[in-house]
């Protein structure tokens, strides 16, 4: 693409060289000759530090929002803000796939992933090839890429919504972030249908939201700033009718579980247990039918998140609620409730609940099961604040019948440390618990320590497959563990 085509509206494009480009890039450690460096400020490290070494590299054009000292052939396109810039040299790099395809952006607190795939899977089922972008990675396809974030960076992103186009899938679901939002990653992007969980404080600190109100007003972005033609909602949560506020959607589709006005209904919430399943029915009604419903994911929770998906499949892409239900028995979400019998009787549970409101929500949901004993082993990440280990901590005192602290992703802090600020807060309480550094270590003991009629949570880290430690990510299974541990212990008792 040609640099003045790239840069079109954005400066004036006839002081601009006549140059070819081939890609844009906020590493300098990928720039090239044919490569725009947008430099960003971040929260521990400045892009515009690193424009000297991506002019080293034969980069010759910069985007900056402070004055760069660099040769006087390089050319330095001053803008007000980096990363809105970014957004829009991405959507246009990749030519704008997201106004080629049906996008659905998915936001809130809890229930972005879980919904996203069951959504994911009742699409699929049905002959309507869908992408996912969140949490869990991106996945088209034969395709599954890790990813940093729960929405990626811009460049990230738009290539994604490329490559599924090509690929032929030209429906797609994105988590939205309020981080991403506050960082404009999805600027320039098209929603055309947008739905809304629930709302609860989280991402709030240094390096997150600065409070609640910032926290709300991205959130908001999503609804009021992208042209989403149709939006779904829960109406059970205050925070709906903030959210709402100032869209332009032509279409308002609402959803309870709470028995609240709405335009579906999922009535009759109950959680179920046995040797074969473990889960939630409901039944799901509309103006025109009421169906039953299983789902196998933990909890009255995924009711909410099962009703959403039900409704978007239903109203957005005309699949029949019954054919959706006998879908939604089927479906599995990895890291999300994910449930592992093991040979005595007990249960594994593997969560991606990380802060003190989702590991509340998983321990007492889990406490409807009636458990013999609840044990829960989890850890805090690194570079977070005090207070979320305390919470924490806190939590599982007061919720679980024995507890494993063990590490997350430590990164550059001592796990040793971060378990002993979760340990303060069983000072508090009588619940008895370990300490266990290193968490495969962890896992294998609790493995052993569990009974008949127990349920064990590994809690934190979910879908992930590694480890952070230090700046490396470290390969790490809990799956595979889990079967490690079951296999040695069938054979321990042949023995």
């Amino acid at each position: 693409m040609k640099l003045s085509n790239l840069f079109a509206n954005l400066t004036d494009a006839s002081l601009l060289p006549d140059t070819d480009i081939l890609s844009v890039t906020e590493s300098s450690t990928t720039a090239n000759p044919r490569s725009v460096f947008v430099c960003i400020q971040g929260a521990i490290h400045d892009g515009h530090r690193y424009a000297p070494d991506a002019y080293a590299r034969g980069c010759r054009v910069f985007v900056a929002e402070q004055t760069l000292d660099l040769p006087e052939d390089a050319c330095v396109i001053p803008v007000l803000d980096t990363r809105q810039t970014l957004a829009t040299l991405a959507c246009r790099l990749y030519g704008n796939p997201s106004h080629r395809m049906h996008l659905i952006g998915i936001t809130g607190t809890k229930g972005k992933t879980t919904t996203a795939r069951l959504l994911m899977h009742i699409l699929n089922q049905h002959g309507i090839p869908c992408g996912y972008i969140g949490t869990n990675g991106i996945s088209y396809v034969n395709v599954q890429i890790p990813t940093k974030n729960t929405t990626p960076d811009a460049l990230t992103l738009q290539e994604a919504l490329s490559k599924m186009l090509a690929a032929g899938v030209s429906t797609a679901i994105l988590e939205v972030s309020s981080q991403a939002l506050l960082q404009h990653r999805a600027d320039g992007t098209r929603f055309q249908t947008v739905l809304f969980t629930n709302l609860s404080p989280d991402h709030i600190g240094k390096h997150e939201h600065p409070d609640m109100e910032s926290y709300l007003a991205c959130k908001r972005r999503l609804f009021a700033e992208f042209g989403a033609e149709s939006v779904i909602y829960n109406t059970d949560d205050p925070a709906a009718t903030y959210m709402l506020d100032g869209t332009s959607a032509s279409r308002r589709i609402s959803c309870s579980t709470r028995g609240a006005k709405a335009d579906f209904l999922a009535n009759d919430v109950s959680l179920l247990r046995n040797e074969q399943a473990l889960g939630v029915s409901f039944t799901v009604q509309s103006k025109r039918e009421t169906l039953p419903c299983f789902v196998p994911l933990l909890g009255s929770a995924n009711a909410e998140n099962a009703l959403l998906a039900l409704v978007t499949a239903h109203e957005i892409f005309g699949i029949s609620l019954q054919n959706a239900v006998k879908s939604l028995s089927l479906a599995s979400v990895a890291g999300r409730s994910e449930w592992i019998p093991l040979p005595n009787g007990a249960c594994v549970v593997i969560d991606y609940a990380h802060n003190a409101v989702s590991l509340r929500q998983l321990l007492s949901t889990l406490r409807e099961y009636r458990p013999k004993r609840l044990i829960a082993l989890f850890g805090s990440v690194g570079g977070r604040s005090q207070m979320r280990r305390r919470e924490l901590g806190a939590v599982a005192a007061e919720l679980c019948d024995l507890a494993i602290l063990t590490s997350d992703n430590p990164g550059n802090e001592s796990p040793d440390i971060i378990i002993e600020e979760i340990a303060e807060a069983f000072r508090s309480y009588d619940t008895p618990f370990l300490k266990i550094a290193d968490r495969a270590e962890a896992i294998r003991k609790a493995v052993e320590l569990t009974r008949a009629g127990d349920i064990l949570v590994l809690a934190g880290k979910g879908h992930e497959a590694y480890q952070l430690i230090g700046d490396e990510k470290v390969p790490f299974c809990e799956r595979g563990l889990v079967a490690e541990a079951i296999k040695s212990s069938l054979l321990s008792n042949k023995k």
